[in-house]
């Protein structure tokens, strides 16, 4: 059994981790902690746990095998090398951090304790996208050309347990929007379906509707678009939306020489793959469970646990795909292209 602690109690923890957790057999939630001591202290009455008072008397508890960490994304980076540091084995929620240097020190942290990091990009563990995979990998649409990919829903707001006080919108707790909040899940889902990396990236992002209580616009994007260019020489569009107030849009097309390959574009068949023949094949998914409480995200984690194997998500992915991120940032900011190969370097370097 794998002693399991959450750190920070809000809704990611609530929907995916703590139920997930319950519901795998190698896990036993052993404590918690948030900021909240109300909301730690009845999650921990349910769930026969302990509550802390501070997440560092968590992490100093050797009773504890393992973290979940569940804040808010400025304060992902310094607990996670705090729990790596105390021996714990770290599954952090996107974005894994909010700058390149912290990426980087996390990744460092876990190689220098040996202990393991895994970051909660769980779109590569949906069932339709493995299917999706395999479909490419068949070489039934040829060489990939091109992609567009799109993650759009009505907002953070509406799936918070704090509505009153959205720290998704705060730029502080949040360091950015919906660029990063959405945009890691599909830079990350592009890397796997294509078994590629994005090089460079031009980006759009604005804040076009999403306000404060007191009605000022919030001060981190709600809407962004990217142009992405991978390694191997794909391009393809990247939209992420806070504004999206009809059915949520999570589609990826892949476009081929030989045919078209549609993602979750279809409600009835998640995959529809399009031959340059004209014949249309559709993937009858009826099993598959695209819901929160079934992200896959935990089982993969404690697989990684119990049978002491790097995890799928590992920090250096997680790195690579935030690199794809930060660069479509760098080029909303400056106006320009912005590769992510020099996105470490000084800008007197860059020029």
């Amino acid at each position: 059994m794998i002693n399991i602690g959450i750190i920070g109690c809000g809704r990611i923890a609530q929907v995916r981790h703590i139920p997930e957790y319950d519901q795998n057999p190698d896990a036993c939630i052993y404590g918690v902690y948030d900021i909240n001591e109300k909301r730690a202290e009845e999650i921990a009455e349910k769930y026969h746990a302990v509550s802390y008072k501070s997440y560092e008397d968590l992490l100093n508890d050797d009773a504890i095998d393992a973290v979940s960490i569940c804040t808010a994304n400025h304060s992902h980076c310094e607990i996670s090398i705090k729990a790596l540091k105390s021996g714990k084995h770290v599954l952090c929620e996107k974005p894994m951090a909010v700058t390149y240097e912290e990426c980087q020190a996390m990744v460092n942290a876990a190689k220098e304790t040996g202990k393991y990091l895994m970051v909660g990009q769980q779109e590569r563990l949906f069932p339709i996208h493995v299917k999706a995979k395999e479909v490419l990998q068949s070489g039934a649409i040829g060489d990939v050309l091109s992609f567009r990919t799109n993650f759009r829903h009505s907002g953070p707001e509406n799936w918070t347990v704090d509505r009153q006080k959205v720290w998704f919108f705060d730029k502080k707790s949040a360091a950015f929007g919906a660029m990063a909040d959405l945009g890691i899940h599909k830079a990350d889902l592009i890397h796997y379906l294509l078994d590629d990396v994005i090089e460079s990236a031009v980006a759009v992002t604005e804040t076009l509707d999403k306000k404060n209580p007191d009605g000022t616009p919030i001060d981190v994007d709600d809407n962004a678009i990217c142009i992405y260019r991978t390694r191997k020489g794909v391009i393809g569009t990247m939209e992420v939306s806070w504004t999206c107030y009809g059915q949520e849009d999570k589609s990826t097309v892949i476009y081929g020489t030989k045919g078209i390959l549609k993602i979750n574009s279809n409600p009835q068949y998640p995959i529809i793959l399009e031959k340059q023949t004209g014949e249309q094949v559709y993937y009858d998914m009826t099993n598959y469970n695209p819901g929160q409480n079934g992200s896959g995200i935990i089982d993969a984690w404690m697989t990684c646990l119990t049978t002491n194997t790097p995890p799928l998500i590992s920090g250096e992915s997680s790195f690579e795909s935030m690199k794809a991120v930060f660069a479509a940032l760098e080029s909303a900011e400056k106006g320009c292209v912005v590769n992510t190969d020099s996105l470490s370097k000084p800008s007197s370097e860059q020029n």
